[in-house]
């Protein structure tokens, strides 16, 4: 069996979606001749903690973790903000939010010194590691799990020094996208030279969504197109509880994830307000279910809302007992950041919300590629932020499904090829091309 050296910082107990790629190329890539050894951190701070996710590691997994100095409790300490504040949710802000003075200065530092990102402290660490690791281990070939970005560097680290294939992993864009730092000129230049080095070392770019690759090439024309590979995200039905559906006493549209300033409710929140002042619907005939981490501007929404009655709160949920809250929920909202990138954008929570068979209420362009992917599935139905009736008129349509005890059946012949499984053959398929 061939070996594989994972880099990855989101590794279990890590929670959150950015832990379910790698976790499941773990578990299925021996099925298909390779035996993954993962590199990760000791110490990491994690947006959410899910020790339950530690049972899904194969036992006979290698797994390496290391120190990493992380600088977000310096950051809390600047801003003053309390040690529990998640601080990823706190500074997406929305365009013209008010930021502090401090803020500002963090963000200063942050874009300044921080490049790629604030995990770059982990280089000290796991430099040595990996090196250590592909030697004692005789690993064939190197997979690395970004953001952050920090990985990639550990792994063109190791692909400089063992000169053994690398196949670059992006869950998201890398530079100007929603979630990174407006770095001025030089540290912007150094980010761009280091993400320039990382999709030209690589023996392949592997996209968890197009959009990836289009902001890849079009930064840098040099990249040819083969040398990106696109595997979407998935669901992984061996998670699913043996749970059958029925219908709740109220609708209940449930949410799962995280929400910030460009990714928040308010849209819908207009929608069902507007709905109510035209009486087409009551307000004790639904509940909506928000299940994670919100920024704070999201909480203010909450609070300013006339339906806060109606909407109910809860952090966030080992895996397990967030997709029963789903599976046992009327209807599922989908919530597409506002962002130039909207159109590309495809969050790895839609495939779980697809795995349940439950309709999807989205909030995202209706040109865009999760448009594309809820009409391929026939899994619910699309609207954009600003289309508030529409907004609504998709919210009655799954309530009067509700309501009438309809049985809403997607395409689950279309849905199955979005299987962990499946993607992580694919990605196996490439490792045996790169390793002969």
């Amino acid at each position: 069996m061939k070996r594989l050296l994972i880099v990855a910082y989101y590794f279990p107990p890590s929670g959150g979606p950015g832990v379910q790629r790698v976790l499941k190329y773990t578990k299925y890539l021996p099925e298909f001749g390779w035996e993954p050894v993962v590199l990760t951190v000791e110490n990491g701070t994690f947006p959410a903690i899910d020790y339950s996710l530690m049972n899904e590691i194969p036992n006979d997994a290698k797994v390496f973790r290391t120190k990493i100095f992380e600088p977000y409790d310096l950051y809390r300490i600047f801003t003053g903000k309390p040690k529990g504040v998640a601080i990823d949710v706190n500074v997406i802000k929305k365009e013209g939010q008010k930021v502090s003075f401090k803020e500002r200065i963090a963000e200063f530092i942050r874009a300044t010194f921080f490049i790629p990102d604030a995990r770059v402290g982990w280089l000290l660490t796991a430099k040595k590691k990996a090196i250590e690791i592909c030697k004692k281990h005789k690993v064939d070939a190197i997979y690395s799990s970004s953001p952050p970005y920090t990985c990639s560097l550990i792994a063109r680290y190791v692909k400089r020094k063992m000169n053994i294939p690398w196949i670059a992993g992006f869950r998201d864009p890398w530079t100007g996208f929603i979630s990174t730092p407006k770095r001025w000129f030089l540290p912007n230049a150094i980010d761009k030279h280091l993400e320039h080095s990382v999709f030209s070392e690589a023996n392949i770019v592997e996209v968890a969504w197009e959009g990836i690759q289009k902001d890849a090439q079009s930064k840098y024309y040099d990249l040819p197109s083969e040398k990106f590979i696109h595997i979407p995200n998935g669901f992984d039905p061996e998670d699913y509880p043996n749970i059958k559906y029925s219908p709740n006493d109220v609708f209940t549209l449930t949410y799962t994830g995280s929400m910030y300033g460009r990714r928040n409710p308010e849209s819908l929140f207009k929608a069902l307000e507007k709905l109510i002042i035209e009486h087409k619907l009551n307000l004790e005939e639904f509940k909506i279910k928000l299940i994670g981490r919100f920024g704070a501007e999201v909480h203010q929404m909450i609070e300013n809302t006339s339906i806060k009655q109606r909407i109910e709160v809860v952090s966030y949920l080992p895996h397990q007992q967030s997709l029963e809250n789903l599976m046992q929920s009327d209807a599922l909202l989908l919530i597409v950041d506002e962002s130039k990138e909207s159109k590309e954008i495809v969050p790895g929570k839609v495939y779980e919300y697809l795995g349940t068979g439950r309709p999807i209420l989205a909030i995202a362009p209706t040109d865009g590629a999760i448009a594309k992917l809820i009409e391929q599935t026939k899994s619910g139905f699309v609207a954009h932020q600003t289309e508030i009736d529409k907004i609504g008129n998709n919210f009655l349509t799954l309530f009067q499904v509700w309501k009438n005890n309809e049985k809403f059946t997607p395409d689950f012949d279309e849905i199955s090829k979005y299987s962990r499984k499946e993607h992580t053959k694919k990605l196996a398929e490439i490792l045996n091309y790169l390793s002969s």
